[in-house]
C-alpha cells in the first residue's frame, strides 16, 4: 500500500480492526460448536440425563439428532481442513 492510499484509507483502520476482532470471535465459536470431543461429551451428558429420567425418550431423540447433526458436519470440516 502506497503512502497516498495509507493516508486516505487511514480513517477505515477502526473498521478493519472491528471486521478483524469479529472473524476472530466468529472462528473461535464455530470451532468451539464444531468440537468433536465437546460434541461426544454432550451426547453421553444427553444418554446419562435420559437415564436418569430427567429428560423425556422426546427430547432426548431432538438433542441427540441436533448433535449427530453437528458431528458429522464437525468431521466434514475436519476432513476439508476447516
Amino acid at each position: 500500500m502506497g503512502l497516498l492510499s495509507g493516508l486516505f484509507t487511514l480513517p477505515l483502520a477502526p473498521v478493519r480492526g472491528t471486521i478483524w476482532v469479529a472473524e476472530q470471535v466468529l472462528n473461535e465459536a464455530e470451532r468451539e460448536y464444531y468440537d468433536v470431543g465437546k460434541i461426544r461429551r454432550q451426547l453421553d451428558d444427553v444418554g446419562q440425563a435420559r437415564e436418569r429420567g430427567e429428560i423425556s425418550d422426546d427430547e432426548a431423540d431432538a438433542l441427540e439428532e441436533s448433535l449427530v447433526a453437528r458431528l458429522i458436519e464437525a468431521n466434514r470440516r475436519q476432513r476439508e481442513g476447516r
